[in-house]
């Protein structure tokens, strides 16, 4: 496979996430509740941190567009593509 073929195939699900957002006039905004357990997690020693596509199915989760497992398989198909 091809280092372009390769790339764009990575991009694909980031893609897919990122125009169903717009097809649907989704955006992120944290809530108190997200930074909050943002705060926990990282005291907790346990730091995790989205990067915006992540945060964007998390959008999607809480409008109505993805339902809970719809969500988890598309988050999954998204971090398979990114893995180093």
């Amino acid at each position: 496979m091809s280092a372009q073929r390769s790339a764009t195939k990575a991009q694909y699900t980031a893609g897919v996430i990122q125009r169903l957002a717009a097809a649907n006039n989704v955006a992120v905004v944290a809530t108190s509740n997200d930074v909050f357990a943002h705060h926990v997690t990282r005291l907790s020693g346990d730091d995790v941190n989205f990067d915006p596509i992540e945060n964007t199915i998390v959008a999607l989760q809480r409008a109505g567009i993805l339902d809970r497992v719809q969500a988890v398989r598309l988050q999954a198909r998204y971090l398979r593509e990114n893995r180093p």
